[in-house]
């Protein structure tokens, strides 16, 4: 079979990187770049007064609030996120991981991730229910909710201890079947780009959750944080079963 364009990619990629560098930070390159151009947009709707017909929410954060939640996101990434990805690459290793060619085929891909989305989402709610009792609350997970009106980035601002709790749920999934690099890199994408969306603090006509069946999307999760923290509920990442 001959080659493809993506299997050409993957084979440079393979070739000019050792798979150490791939799964940590390259992994981290393009985490950061995912999550903030996927978020980005949401901080300047919300500056500029764009679209403020689809804004959840009428309050808006200022603009000096928001600067705030960048820089402090960097120094999380950087001091926990990058750590975390370089010092796991062992676990990952141990569990199966792979980057060698061929690339899986497309129905692993899309089970695999299916499967990730189903258990990260059963063990957040868990996590995420815990959080939100009262010492937890007080000491950890108050932080993620400093912005009780939410924009993308705000969905990774949180206690570096919160971070690595709920970071678990993210991971555990690839843990268990060791994956491709690929499909981790696929997962981390599709993961990042979820998060940011629920935290956009928009609902627009093209929200994933208009088209998706028992997705929780951005008017789910905002309810989440406008509301008490011990009555809000919409404990979920990505779906509404587990809140049901």
């Amino acid at each position: 079979m001959a080659a493809t364009p993506l299997d050409s990619a993957w084979e440079w990629l393979i070739t000019n990187f050792s798979e150490f560098q791939l799964a940590t930070v390259v992994t981290f390159v393009l985490h950061e770049s995912v999550f903030f151009l996927s978020g980005f947009p949401s901080l300047l709707f919300e500056r500029l007064g764009l679209f403020a017909k689809y804004k959840i929410q009428k309050k808006s954060n200022t603009s000096a609030y928001q600067n705030r939640c960048v820089m402090r996101l960097i120094l999380y990434h950087v001091c926990v996120n990058l750590p975390v990805m370089i010092f796991s690459y062992p676990a990952f290793k141990f569990m199966g991981l792979r980057s060698s060619l061929p690339l899986p085929h497309w129905t692993v891909i899309v089970s695999q991730v299916l499967f990730y989305f189903i258990l990260e989402d059963f063990i957040f709610y868990w996590g995420h229910r815990a959080l939100h009792t009262k010492w937890l609350y007080k000491h950890v997970h108050s932080v993620h909710h400093e912005y009780a009106t939410p924009f993308g980035l705000t969905s990774e601002y949180a206690h570096p201890a919160e971070i690595l709790f709920l970071g678990f749920a993210t991971v555990v999934g690839p843990a268990l079947t060791g994956p491709h690099l690929f499909t981790l890199w696929l997962w981390m994408v599709l993961r990042v780009l979820e998060t940011v969306e629920a935290h956009s603090g928009y609902h627009f006509p093209w929200s994933p959750s208009n088209f998706l069946p028992l997705y929780g999307g951005s008017d789910f999760h905002d309810y989440h944080h406008r509301v008490l923290y011990t009555k809000s509920g919409n404990y979920a990442s990505t779906f509404v079963y587990m809140d049901w």
